[in-house]
């Protein structure tokens, strides 16, 4: 007999290249069903120019072509998974997306890019996170707000960046001016989908993110919400003109954005009114899906990664040079929320297979991956011989460089694709270790590190690694749709216990939120070599990402070979 007293929500997480959607069993976590939806708009999904390396866009057509698409196929796959499920049984919906990704609407809170006069136009669509093209602009922000506005680089690791919405915006004025003056104003791809959800025509009643708000335009209670208007108007006039048309005020996801609107219920085969939750980007959401907590990092392993730590908010927490933001309720309400992470990760693997990697490792992408997997395995630390920098897409944290670019040391006529591929899989640990080291030395220790996303669930030596150069247990999230949990969890706290759901996202997570059994181990054998080549490692951070002298690096090519001789040995 179906339990009618069972209740569901649903999560959407927007990615890079594709949306996805999960249905939550709110009683016991179970995830029902799922769809994924890849965007259809230029290569997988991204609008590029090959003219233009830092461009990166997406056609908001393809988000709202894409709710359809996973929320209805998962109601559809539902209905058969679970004899309780019943489309009116839904109680809230949660919407994560990628960010900084802003795009411009007119009045009516239209997608300027959903108009005939711009369908093609790049400038009028979504500017994806990835979008570097701003940073001659992000350099300008850094330097007034170091000179005039200290306070506000002192919340964002004290540089502003292009991957941001104020350099964004900027560079948008600045090189399709049309598009600007057509722009009654700018929505976060967090803010425009649940808006969109609950049927709202007027940009100026979308309830804003306070994640997007705080992490990347400059938002803070403390000084008023968004950077004053005489700050704005020395970097562009039209700034400050702009600033009246965005928003006063930001909140944490446990709040409701609205309730589903009858277009959009009739549309996805669900009831008019139910719960529709704030959103938040994919990072944030995810790590409440992987039960982020005080001395937990979460790490989102994907294309990038982005690193997460909470902190209680009754505590003073000292600004953190280098960081991507600290801000109170973006990730659990009544917390701080400190955001980091790597511009590349998952992307440097692909490289390597698609441009270095030859066929005797196999004709696909797939096959190419296994097989570097495979003897890349069986490398010990300092066997290779290589040392790299991972920025081959910049540094996000803790240098906060779009203009940083990868290096491989130590290569000889013999180095093979596969000690490349270990070597590069060890670059973005220690990337992730100097994270963790600059966020300690600001009195916020990590004790333990959940991953989570595409990389945690595909490859174990790689997790193995990281756990012997973090030298601390790695575990992994028991869902591999992270981040669409967490938005699921938002949507059931936004709807609150009367409607079915919970009360906080706390409360959520001790239900809806677990780690698989197994838990990565350091080795202190591995984990001794790899504390010697990161030493080795920072020499090279600290000389290729700082305008500090470090004097000669000779020394670094004989430690490496060394290591390697001395572990063949």
């Amino acid at each position: 007999m179906a339990d009618t007293k069972q209740r569901y929500s649903i999560g959407l997480d927007y990615g890079t290249n594709s949306c996805r959607s999960v249905l939550v069993r709110l009683n016991d976590g179970a995830e029902i069903a799922t769809r994924v939806f890849a965007y259809p708009t230029g290569t997988a999904g991204i609008v590029t120019d090959p003219r233009e390396p830092h461009l990166a866009r997406q056609h908001p057509r393809d988000y709202l072509d894409g709710l359809d698409a996973i929320v209805r196929g998962a109601i559809e796959d539902a209905s058969g998974a679970d004899e309780n499920f019943s489309p009116d049984r839904v109680v809230g919906i949660g919407v994560d997306t990628t960010g900084s990704t802003p795009l411009p609407v007119n009045a009516g809170n239209v997608p300027l890019a959903m108009l005939p006069r711009f369908a093609s136009n790049p400038a009028a669509m979504a500017w994806l996170w990835k979008d570097h093209t701003g940073h001659a602009e992000a350099a300008e922000i850094t330097a007034a707000a170091a000179d005039l506005r200290p306070e506000y680089l002192a919340k964002c690791g004290g540089t502003y960046s292009s991957e941001w919405f104020w350099s964004k915006i900027l560079h948008l004025k600045r090189t399709s001016p049309d598009v600007f003056a057509a722009a009654a104003s700018f929505v976060e791809c967090c803010d425009f989908v649940p808006a969109a959800l609950c049927g709202i025509t007027d940009p100026s009643r979308v309830l804003r993110s306070v994640c997007a708000a705080g992490h990347k335009a400059m938002y803070s209670d403390s000084w008023g919400g968004l950077p004053d208007a005489g700050f704005l108007s020395k970097l562009d006039p039209a700034l400050a003109g702009l600033r009246d048309r965005l928003y006063t005020k930001a909140v944490s996801s446990d709040m409701p954005a609205g309730t589903l609107c009858r277009e959009w219920a009739t549309r996805l085969g669900l009831r008019e009114g139910i719960t529709v939750a704030v959103g938040a980007f994919d990072a944030h959401m995810g790590a409440v899906g992987a039960g982020i907590a005080e001395g937990r990092l979460v790490k989102i392993l994907g294309t990038s990664s982005c690193d997460m730590i909470v902190v209680n908010a009754d505590r003073t927490l000292a600004d953190i040079p280098g960081v991507c933001g600290i801000v109170k309720g973006s990730i659990l309400p009544g917390q701080w929320a400190i955001e980091a992470g790597q511009s590349a990760v998952g992307d440097i693997f692909l490289w390597l297979v698609e441009h270095l990697t030859p066929e005797r490792y196999g004709k696909t992408k797939d096959e190419k991956f296994a097989a570097l997997q495979r003897e890349a395995a069986g490398l010990a630390p300092g066997e290779h011989g290589l040392l790299a920098l991972d920025w081959n897409n910049g540094n996000r944290t803790v240098l906060v460089d779009p203009l940083l670019t990868g290096l491989i040391m130590g290569q000889t006529l013999h180095t093979t694709a596969a000690e490349i591929f270990k070597a590069l899989i060890e670059a973005t640990a220690f990337g992730a270790l100097t994270i963790i080291r600059r966020i300690g030395e600001y009195d916020v220790p990590v004790h333990e590190v959940t991953v989570c996303g595409g990389l945690a669930s595909k490859s174990p030596m790689l997790l193995q690694v990281y756990a012997d150069v973090l030298n601390m247990p790695l575990t992994v999230s028991r869902s591999d749709q992270t981040c669409a949990l967490g938005a699921a969890i938002f949507g059931a706290v936004a709807a609150g216990r009367d409607a079915g759901g919970y009360a906080s996202a706390e409360e959520a997570q001790k239900i809806l939120c677990g780690r698989r059994g197994e838990t990565f181990t350091p080795d202190s054998d591995r984990a001794a070599v790899y504390s010697q080549i990161y030493a080795l490692y920072s020499e090279l951070h600290d000389t290729f990402g700082t305008a500090r002298e470090s004097g000669s690096l000779r020394h670094v090519m004989k430690k490496l070979l060394e290591l390697r001789s001395r572990t063949r040995a």
